[in-house]
Formats: C-alpha cells, sequence, structure tokens
C-alpha cells in the first residue's frame, strides 16, 4: 500500500533544503518530475517512482493539521510538504520517512505520522524496483483495472488533498470509477464523500469482522472482476439482490452530537462586478457570528478566507467550472464545498455547508434554529438565491464521516427564491397544504418564501411534509 508522509515547518523548503531530503536515496538515486514540475520523483533504475514529491503548499489557516492529521504543526503561516510512496515497496517508505525527517531536522517541524519519523542515513535501495505502468503512471494511484482506479489512504480523516483531487480527474477522464480503500477508524472528509458520485466508486472500510464494506451504505463487499462490489446474500434473487450489511457499520451511538445542514444555490448576473462568496459568508456571519476562517481548491484549506481572492480564481479559471473548500476555525467546526459554474443562466454558484454542534469548550451547544430565517432573507435580497433546503442530523460535531450509519437529517425548512416565486402561476407559491403558510421574506412587491417544515426533529416525519410541499409547487 502506499504510504504518505507529511512534513510540517516553520520555514520554506529551500531548493537546498529540498535538494537534501531527495539525496536520502544517495546521490546516485534519479529523479524526475510531473505535472510541469510540480512534482519531484525519487525514482529506481528504470525511472519508475518510488517516492513522489509534491510542491510545498504554505498553509495560513489554523487547525487543519489538527482537523486531517490530529497532529500540532507550528504557529500558521507554516509549509505543508507531501510524500508519496509507491505501493509495495518497503524501502519507498522508508525513502519518504528520511525526506520528511531531513525537512523537519532542518527547517524546523515534525513529520507526520510520529512513527514515519526516521534516520537522517541513507537508505538503502540499491536493485529495489517497482511495478511498471500503468500502475505508477499516477502516483495517487495504486490499482489501475479496465473499471475502476484504486486509492489506498492511510490517514486519520481521507481528504481531498491534491493527490486525491489528481486521482479523481484521471479516472473521471479515463471513464473509470475511482474506490478508495482505508483501514478502520478512518473518516471521510465531507469533501470527498460529495465528489464520489455513484457506482462503482466508493468508499471501501477494512474490517476484521467482515473483510471490506461500503462506508457509507454499510454493504460488505469483496474484490471480484476487476473491482470492489457487494456480497449477494445466500437469499438473494434476481428480483431482490440483497447485500448484507457491516456489523461494525450497523453499531450506531447517538452522543447527542448534532450537524446543522444547508444546501442552497445562487445564480447571478455575469457582471464584471460580482464578487463569489459573499453568500455563503453571510449565512457564515448569521449562524456563528464570524466569517469562515479558509478556503482552497483542495485540503488542507490553505488560504485566509477571502471572496476577492476566491473570485479571482474562479474567474481565472471560467468558462471551466471551478470546485473550493471552505472551513471554519476550532471552535466551532464547519465545512463547506462551493461549485461554480458558468450557465446560460448566469453565474450559479451551488454550496453545500455543515456546521457541528455538541459538547464542545466544556459545554452543550445547541443548533441557532431561531437565526434562520434571518440567514434566508439576507441570501434571498442580497445575493439572488434560487432555493435552500435546511436540515439538523444526528452526526458527528467535528462533521467528519464515520464509516457507520448517520440516519438522514431532518428538514427543518425550504426557501424559495423570488425569481421562482415570480414564476409560479397564481398563488400557488403563497398558499401550501402545510398547516403552517410561508413567510414572506424581502419586500412584499418581489418576495422570497420561507417554509418552516413542521416535522418533530427526532423522527423522520419532516421529509413527508417536505415531499407534500415539493409536490404541490411543482402543481402535481
Amino acid at each position: 500500500m502506499t504510504k504518505d508522509v507529511i512534513a510540517l515547518t516553520s520555514k520554506m523548503p529551500d531548493p537546498w533544503a529540498v535538494l537534501a531530503g531527495l539525496l536520502s536515496g544517495g546521490p546516485d538515486k534519479l529523479v524526475g518530475t510531473r505535472g510541469e514540475g510540480a512534482v519531484i520523483q525519487l525514482c529506481d533504475p528504470g525511472g519508475r517512482p518510488l517516492v513522489s514529491v509534491e510542491a510545498p503548499l504554505l498553509v495560513s489557516v489554523e487547525g487543519e493539521a489538527e482537523r486531517l492529521l490530529g497532529a500540532t504543526a507550528p504557529p500558521a503561516p507554516y509549509w505543508w510538504t507531501e510524500a508519496r510512496a509507491t505501493t509495495g515497496v518497503a524501502e519507498a517508505e522508508a525513502l519518504a520517512g528520511t525526506f520528511a525527517t531531513r525537512l523537519a531536522s532542518l527547517l524546523g517541524g515534525s513529520a507526520w505520522p510520529p512513527d514515519s519519523a526516521g534516520s537522517l542515513a541513507v537508505v538503502k535501495t540499491d536493485g529495489v524496483s517497482v511495478a511498471p505502468e500503468p500502475a505508477a503512471a499516477q502516483p495517487a494511484i495504486d490499482v489501475l483495472t479496465e473499471r475502476v482506479a484504486v486509492v489506498i489512504q492511510d490517514r486519520p480523516v481521507v481528504a481531498m488533498t491534491a493527490w486525491l483531487s489528481d486521482a479523481f480527474r484521471a479516472a473521471a477522464e479515463a471513464g473509470l470509477g475511482l474506490q478508495i480503500v482505508s483501514p478502520a477508524g478512518t473518516t471521510l472528509s465531507p469533501a470527498v464523500r460529495d465528489a464520489l458520485g455513484g457506482w462503482p466508486s466508493r468508499w471501501i472500510v477494512q474490517d476484521e469482522r467482515d473483510g471490506y464494506y461500503d462506508g457509507l451504505t454499510g454493504a460488505v463487499l469483496r474484490w471480484q472482476d476487476g473491482m470492489f462490489a457487494p456480497v449477494a446474500s445466500p437469499d438473494a434473487t434476481e428480483d431482490d439482490p440483497r447485500t448484507p450489511v457491516a456489523a461494525t457499520f450497523q453499531e450506531v451511538r447517538d452522543t447527542g452530537e448534532r450537524q446543522l445542514a444547508l444546501t442552497f444555490r445562487m445564480v447571478h448576473p455575469a457582471d464584471d462586478r460580482l464578487v463569489l462568496g459573499g453568500g455563503l459568508e453571510t449565512v457564515w456571519r448569521e449562524l456563528t457570528g464570524a466569517p469562515p476562517a479558509g478556503w482552497g481548491t483542495s485540503e488542507p484549506a490553505t488560504l485566509p478566507w477571502s471572496p476577492r481572492r476566491l473570485t479571482d480564481v474562479a474567474h481565472e479559471r471560467a468558462p471551466e467550472p471551478t470546485w473550493f473548500v471552505v472551513v471554519g476555525n476550532r471552535d466551532r467546526p464547519a465545512l463547506a464545498t462551493v461549485r461554480v459554474t458558468r450557465t446560460e443562466a448566469g453565474v450559479e454558484e451551488h454550496v453545500t455547508l455543515a456546521f457541528g454542534y455538541g459538547v464542545g469548550s466544556g459545554s452543550a451547544e445547541e443548533p441557532p434554529l431561531n437565526a434562520l430565517p434571518a440567514a434566508a432573507e439576507a441570501l434571498a435580497t442580497r445575493h439572488h438565491l434560487q432555493s435552500m433546503l435546511v436540515q439538523l442530523r444526528k452526526a458527528r460535531r467535528d462533521v467528519a464521516v464515520p464509516p457507520r450509519f448517520e440516519g438522514p437529517g431532518v428538514p427543518l425548512a425550504f426557501v424559495l427564491g423570488a425569481e421562482e416565486v415570480r414564476a409560479m402561476p397564481g398563488d400557488r407559491a403563497r398558499r401550501t397544504p402545510l398547516a403552517e403558510q410561508p413567510v414572506t421574506l424581502g419586500p412584499r412587491t418581489r418576495p422570497a418564501l420561507y417554509y418552516p417544515l413542521p416535522g418533530d426533529p427526532s423522527d423522520l416525519s419532516g421529509w413527508q411534509d417536505f415531499e407534500q410541499l415539493m409536490r404541490h409547487l411543482k402543481g402535481a
């Protein structure tokens, strides 16, 4: 399996420090590059990579090393340098550990994981070689078949790193699914969960009792026909292909932690003065009293929050879509993903956002449900809101996704933007079959509507109300 080793250093890895790290395999070790020089590789005699080192990241956001690695980093800003050892070669793992240890020793800092820190001496790799391409062609991919690309991630949190983002992209371009394999106890970043999509892409968790299972559905899996696929139950039929569910996945524990989840979409007029991220910041301030802590185009989030800089990146990449991750601070765990696309309607922002609550700072926390109408009104009147769904979920305060069952959220409110209200015939949007009628947001001449859903947050009855509302609004 591949091994990720990360150096967290106070000083920037200058060329001399990187050279000292690269000499961990001795002066005769071949060095190659990928990605227009963004990735440096130590190679075997055949030119195939043993260790791939990505360009260092300057992390200016506090708490990212703690969130993703469970590690203590130097005070921000600090440098995050990843080295990835190639599958199944023990010497490659030692090379990566020595590389990171040398950087930390020269620049001040530490290597993660702690047990990867090794000697500063040269690692003997005489006669060592790795698998031929295509398996070694993409540093992030461990196994490649005609159906899927498999990535093995031995980290506390499987995050949307630049490595993994490249793997997603390579798999998509090749028309393959992406399957991520991780050990028991690992969690998944919401950013990765939202990107996994459908079959055959999966998050696969190793398990002592059942071997392997899908971390999002619990289905027991086996390697068959070139990919991980569900195991059929003995009593399965063609009409009812039952799949056993892993026992570990079913071990549900209600810790009292909750997540307030919001999904909303805004459509802005295409204008040179447009600044993106304003709607997300507005919601964040309404619900927490502060703006987001940081953002980036991968994890860790490296940049302090700045709607203007986020807009510049999206503008540079247009007309191609742009994906961002936005994070909160230590006191208020939160994570959002933002997808910006250019369409005939204008510039669309699709936001998925979750705030975590539970026991924090020594006291119990409750989601600020009373602030939701004000947040919705600010979106509707100032940020071209099209629609928003608000849910309350029994889920982890740190917003990470565990490999265990987490029930669906309960809908608390739905918001329909002013343009959508205006487009509906008659007074359909204002008169609904629900017991509680919508609240008008913004000017009465051009209102948005906030639909409180009367379902009990402790059960799933809110979904019945939501489905009834959707059928009514669609005229069904």
